[in-house]
């Protein structure tokens, strides 16, 4: 097995916690069944907002789901003018028995604007 990393996004609607939580859920559980990943399957996940993300922190959410053991860590995008507003990012870390090319990233909702090439 070899550690792939998986990218993956999502936009909000509004900034709200549970809306957050609730999106950062979606986009966990896409990455995870897509990639038929379980929890001891990864290495460590970070996630990114963009600046208008100030509600809670993905992570969070994360950690709600059952990931407490997995090492998470949350950052800020750059505030890039014209940029995507309200996206949360990941790149999650795991032991993965495919090919590089065979990864699935998942980008959903206005998100998929961001990686069509690996939008699915």
């Amino acid at each position: 097995m070899r550690i792939r990393a998986i990218r993956g996004a999502i936009t909000l609607d509004r900034d709200e916690k549970e809306h957050l939580h609730a999106r950062t859920t979606e986009l966990v559980e896409a990455m995870m069944r897509e990639n038929s990943l379980s929890t001891d399957d990864l290495v460590s996940v970070v996630f990114t907002c963009t600046p208008d993300i100030v509600s809670d922190f993905p992570a969070a959410a994360a950690r709600a789901m059952g990931f407490g053991a997995v090492p998470l860590m949350c950052a800020q995008e750059m505030a890039v003018p014209g940029a995507l507003p309200l996206v949360v990012r990941v790149m999650m870390h795991a032991y993965l028995d495919r090919p590089r090319d065979e990864v699935a990233h998942v980008y959903l909702r206005d998100a998929v604007k961001l990686r069509r090439d690996l939008a699915q």
